[in-house]
């Protein structure tokens, strides 16, 4: 149901004028490319011809996700947002409103802190009816923002609230399995706000909820990475989803120092060091005994320490090769290599773009009781059993290199190093490849042809490399379109061609935009891989041995009909998983 409409004095200013005045709180939509100022303009006609309050009209015309709203609000004016999902209302604090004031005011008490009630509402002109929720409990109100749809699912349900909360144990149940307390929850809000600090002997047991809320919300969100910045007055918390980093919160600069120490304590490293860039890593154990690691780096900035968390999953080695995104020749020719008893595989692609997934699930298929298995990495990023692992550490003298000659007298079948980073690594690892070994590697170029003259660029002999590199791999990871609530996009026909498509597939091909909803972030869940697979073929051979260079390449590659990533992109678009916006981002040059 939609936020019930207040009173007209929160209307814009300028009625009268043709062009009307845009809200703040709307802008902030537009900042978040969430609303264009057209639609705006829109909002504001609209809400004061219908006598509406702005969230409300936002609300009918579906102008973005609830999550995108109510953190709108939040930006706007300076208050938190929290997910209800996350909280579990005690039936104390329930009974504080009575059911009618929760349903007129259109608002929920979430927590007492003391003399403090934590509020949540989802429309900004309900701001004003905290003076009733302070005449109604006595206590001090702090209003939150939540998503108005969640919030009409509370209030629609209000009678079974407080029995529902008195059958509960008063912690919050995850979705991962992992239970994490209130308390844990509303410090987490409280720091945001910063109206929280702590005091003496409590001190350490805050800082130590709000990092485990923190870690477990990143969990349950799918993030890939953490990234935690002090600058001079604030301090930044922002999650990568989906390959997109994402503000979740902006708690007091106060806590920083404590922040970094704790997270330092629990990676295992010197607190005491803050001038030098340092390693860690986490290891949580979810209730359903499933372990997530985190890598821990720490980097020393103008304002403290920056701490970024990479987080591993190992059910990421177990996707299998279909849930990869090959095209059928594509998924074909990466099997025909793998089946080979030697040559080398080279996956190339920028950092974040999912090459080691695609190396591990290449493992995976080999990995027997009858095959010996080495992998040398920088770190190891993702556990799987039956694998030999190494962590290289330059520190000690055990380099890529050091562990691959190793690695020899180990009777290894396959070897996989982490990335080729020098002729020396580059050189044992085509020697490998040589003597009957399969070698799987990775290499940091835009394209399968730039790993070959990369490769002559380190100083790798051309014969060498055409006799050993079978099959190279190019990839990038874009956003894959939300099933619930994509729509069809109307582009021009000359545009599509522009791009790419061809002439005579327009009439029939439908082509998908990202509308947004409550299942997804901003239209888009989960990531689709694009290739282009490339076979090294003699002719290919012939050209490297010649000294031919990645554009000849890749004209070669063209005339063997192998798709290069645009085109494979294309091809995700004409599938309806991914959008031209994406495709854009992720294979331009």
């Amino acid at each position: 149901m939609a936020i019930k409409p207040t009173t007209s004095a929160n209307l814009p200013a300028n009625q009268n004028s043709a062009k009307p005045a845009i809200p703040g709180f709307i802008r902030q939509l537009i900042k978040l490319k969430a609303a264009t100022e057209e639609q705006a303009i829109e909002i504001v006609t609209t809400a004061k011809a219908e006598h509406i309050t702005i969230m409300a009209q936002m609300i009918k015309m579906r102008i973005a996700p609830p999550s995108v709203l109510a953190k709108a609000a939040s930006l706007e004016y300076g208050l938190s947002y929290v997910d209800l999902d996350a909280l579990i209302i005690g039936p104390d604090v329930l009974s504080l409103i009575s059911d009618e004031q929760k349903q007129r005011l259109n608002l929920l008490p979430l927590y007492r802190m003391g003399q403090r009630l934590l509020v949540g509402i989802a429309d900004p002109t309900h701001l004003p009816n905290m003076d009733d929720v302070k005449f109604a409990t006595g206590l001090t109100p702090d209003p939150v923002f939540v998503e108005y749809n969640k919030l009409n699912g509370y209030l629609q349900h209000s009678e079974s609230l407080a029995a529902a909360a008195a059958g509960d144990d008063g912690a919050a149940a995850m979705s991962s399995g992992m239970m994490v307390s209130n308390e844990a929850i509303v410090q987490n809000i409280a720091l945001d706000t910063q109206e929280l600090r702590a005091k003496n002997e409590g001190e350490e047991v805050e800082i130590v909820s709000f990092v485990d809320k923190l870690l477990v919300h990143a969990i349950t969100s799918k993030v890939s990475d953490i990234h935690i910045e002090p600058y001079e007055k604030t301090l930044r918390i922002r999650f990568r989803i989906d390959g997109i980093l994402q503000v979740i919160a902006t708690p007091p600069i106060d806590i920083a120092t404590k922040l970094v120490a704790r997270l330092k304590v629990m990676a295992k490293m010197n607190i005491s060091e803050r001038r030098v860039p340092q390693d860690g890593r986490i290891r949580i154990t979810l209730k359903n005994e499933k372990n997530i690691d985190f890598r821990v780096n720490t980097l020393p900035v103008l304002y403290g320490e920056k701490v970024v968390m990479r987080i591993l999953d190992s059910s990421n080695a177990t996707l299998g090769v279909d849930k990869l995104g090959f095209e059928a020749k594509q998924k074909a020719d990466f099997l025909a290599a793998l089946a080979k008893p030697d040559g080398m595989i080279l996956v190339t692609g920028p950092t974040g773009s999912g090459k080691t997934v695609t190396l591990y699930t290449g493992l995976g298929m080999l990995n027997t009781p009858e095959v010996n298995i080495s992998t040398a990495e920088d770190p190891a990023e993702i556990n799987m059993p039956g694998v030999n692992q190494v962590n290289v550490n330059a520190k000690v003298g055990l380099t890529f290199a050091d562990a691959l000659r190793a690695f020899l007298r180990q009777d290894p079948d396959v070897i996989m190093v982490g990335e080729i980073r020098d002729l020396e690594t580059a050189e044992i690892a085509i020697k490998a490849a040589q003597t009957g070994h399969l070698v799987l590697s990775t290499l940091h170029t835009n394209s399968a042809p730039e790993a070959l003259t990369r490769l002559m660029n380190m100083g790798v002999a051309p014969f060498n490399i055409a006799t050993s590199v079978h099959l190279i791999i190019a990839q990038r990871l874009a956003r894959r379109l939300c099933e619930k609530c994509k729509k069809p996009a109307d582009i021009p026909k000359e545009a599509l061609t522009k791009l790419g498509f061809k002439e005579d597939e327009l009439s029939t091909l439908k082509i998908f935009k990202a509308i947004g909803c409550d299942a997804c972030s901003n239209g888009y869940k989960g990531r689709v891989g694009i290739y282009q697979v490339m076979p090294i073929s003699q002719t290919m051979g012939r050209m490297v041995m010649d000294g031919g260079n990645s554009m000849d390449i890749a004209d070669q590659a063209q005339k063997e009909r192998i798709l290069d990533l645009r085109q494979s992109g294309l091809n995700k678009i004409r599938a309806g998983l991914t959008t031209l916006e994406e495709v854009e981002r992720v294979t331009k040059d």
